[in-house]
């Protein structure tokens, strides 16, 4: 699902609202989650799941192409962890 797909599911699901005002609503809790993410802050949804951040050390890698040894900087990436209710409910 994209996130023109989920506006219009929650305008289908919400017909008393505007559209333009659906797409608010998920820029801004979407804005948010990367604001929160940013900082280095988790964001847990109970249900549903926790984005955290998780730290990757600087290393030594290898170019697949080459063989050469290249340096590999250290960097955040973003990490997800399913909740136990949307666990179960994809194993129902």
């Amino acid at each position: 699902m994209t996130k023109s797909e989920l506006i219009q599911r929650l305008a289908e699901l919400n017909p008393h609202l505007y559209l333009r005002d659906i797409e608010k609503i998920v820029d801004t809790v979407f804005d948010s989650i990367s604001e929160a993410l940013a900082r280095g802050d988790r964001v847990e949804l109970r249900g549903f799941g926790a984005f955290s951040v998780k730290h990757r050390e600087a290393r030594m890698g290898r170019n697949p192409r080459t063989g050469e040894t290249v340096h590999v900087e250290a960097k955040r990436l973003p990490f997800f962890k399913t909740g136990k209710a949307l666990r179960e409910k994809l194993n129902s």
